[in-house]
């Protein structure tokens, strides 16, 4: 989601979350009483405690993909098993509703086991690391079994695909999805009225692989997690003190996404709408990749960074009519070569110190008042950027893409009026009603095959 000022409307679904949070509020005390420990993540993931409200799962290896139920799919070979098409399950006649295309594509799926959290969840995200060169594309579902054991539809979390080719589709989320008691916004399943008590106890998704009829072209999909959350409802968090992470920072590349103030208006026009892009693209910078000058051909010369100009072109979703939204970013980080992404939330700045000193940077989604965080100078509905350090006090280093250059994107923030605004699920805007927080939500970037030590943080907070 992108920062914003009074004239921009407020993205949908910052729209649905205050809508739930101001539902869930009479449940405040006794979700405040909840551990904020986070939950295992699929297979030899680490332990965590029963109950707790973040559980991170994800189908990653060739044993995994063998537990689901495959219609035309398989494990691929190699050092890296990805779910690709075998042999066509199905055709589909599907209308592309951005561009009015009407094309028919051969079809193989795979649904995943039912997978029960240690808690149940109010909100369940999912996100994918996977490839769909042009002539091919892949859906992504999930359904939820209620705490009454009831279920809910299948709903699309997304349909992607890497490209824009001509005759391809174009990269979407799926509104009006809803059964009365649950819904999507975006690429955010939650429970309508939280408050009631209801909950999603399980959930199982389910991977559908296109590609043009006649053709052996098929996506890969190499990993596909979901978060399942049920974080206490809360307008301030607890106040953490510095941990071993403090006085380490990482060497971002820094990028200003005002700098591409009204560039391709095809793509939201730059400027504050490209904050998430402008994050993904500095980490993945970091770790090493970048697009191409044949990738970048396309971007007009005078423009400065145009790397910046291509994640925003490949992470917009039609939809959304954005580049906000989580999971896109994620499955375009995951296009570099050797390289994973998920979209999880941590439980606190302690979790993120541990990354940081693992040197693996973290993306964070906050929203805030301008007088609630010092030296930002501006206020926001949403808004990402990367965490990637802490000073010797433990106050946060951030390379903050809503920036007037690239040279002001570094920025140190306030340990404690930091971490209450990206931690909280509750906050008041200027008028004094309330809305949402993210509730600690980021996306977090690292190589295959990442340093023992990464490794070990990754699978302390829940990631396989």
């Amino acid at each position: 989601m992108s920062s914003s000022t009074p004239s921009r409307p407020t993205p949908r679904r910052t729209v649905l979350a205050a809508a739930l949070g101001a539902a869930a509020a009479t449940s405040f005390a006794a979700a405040s009483s909840r551990s904020l420990a986070f939950a295992s993540s699929a297979g030899s993931g680490p332990s965590r405690p029963e109950g707790a409200p973040v559980d991170y799962h994800a189908w990653t290896s060739r044993s995994d993909w063998g537990r689901g139920a495959a219609h035309g799919t398989r494990a691929g070979g190699g050092q890296r098993a990805g779910l690709v098409i075998d042999r066509p399950a199905g055709t589909l006649e599907h209308t592309d509703p951005h561009t009015g295309t009407k094309a028919t594509w051969e079809y193989a799926t795979w649904t995943s086991p039912l997978h029960t959290p240690p808690a149940p969840a109010s909100e369940v995200i999912a996100s994918w690391n996977a490839h769909a060169p042009a002539g091919t594309w892949l859906q992504t579902e999930v359904r939820g079994r209620y705490t009454d054991g009831t279920r809910t539809p299948w709903y699309v979390m997304g349909r992607w695909t890497a490209g824009d080719a001509a005759g391809d589709i174009r990269r979407t989320s799926v509104d009006g999805q809803g059964d009365g008691r649950s819904s999507v916004s975006t690429d955010t399943l939650a429970v309508d009225k939280p408050a009631t008590g209801l909950r999603v106890a399980a959930y199982e998704l389910r991977l559908t692989l296109f590609r043009r009829p006649g053709t052996r072209l098929t996506p890969t999909v190499w990993r596909l997690g979901v978060m399942g959350s049920d974080i206490p409802d809360r307008f301030t968090v607890p106040a953490s003190v510095p941990g071993p992470g403090a006085g380490h920072e990482l060497q971002v590349p820094r990028y200003s996404q005002e700098i591409h103030k009204g560039q391709y208006p095809e793509y939201d026009n730059g400027g504050e709408a490209w904050c998430s892009p402008t994050s993904s693209q500095m980490v993945l910078e970091y770790w090493g990749r970048r697009p191409t000058a044949a990738d970048l051909a396309w971007v007009n010369p005078e423009y400065a960074d145009p790397q910046v100009c291509h994640a925003a072109r490949f992470t917009y979703d039609h939809q959304y009519k954005g580049c906000g939204n989580w999971p896109f970013n994620a499955a375009y980080a995951a296009t570099y070569r050797d390289m994973q992404a998920v979209v999880t939330r941590l439980g606190s700045l302690g979790d993120a110190e541990k990354l940081i000193r693992a040197r693996i940077p973290v993306i964070t989604s906050q929203s805030f008042l301008a007088a609630e965080l010092d030296g930002a100078g501006y206020g926001t509905a949403g808004h990402l950027m990367c965490v990637v350090g802490f000073t010797a006090q433990g106050d946060v280093v951030a390379n903050d893409p809503a920036s007037p250059s690239d040279a002001a994107v570094r920025r140190v923030y306030k340990r404690r009026q930091f971490e209450n605004i990206w931690l909280r699920t509750k906050r008041r805007n200027a008028q004094g009603e309330v809305r949402s927080g993210s509730g600690g939500v980021c996306y977090l970037y690292f190589p295959v095959e990442p340093e023992e030590r990464q490794r070990r943080v990754l699978q302390e907070l829940g990631i396989r």
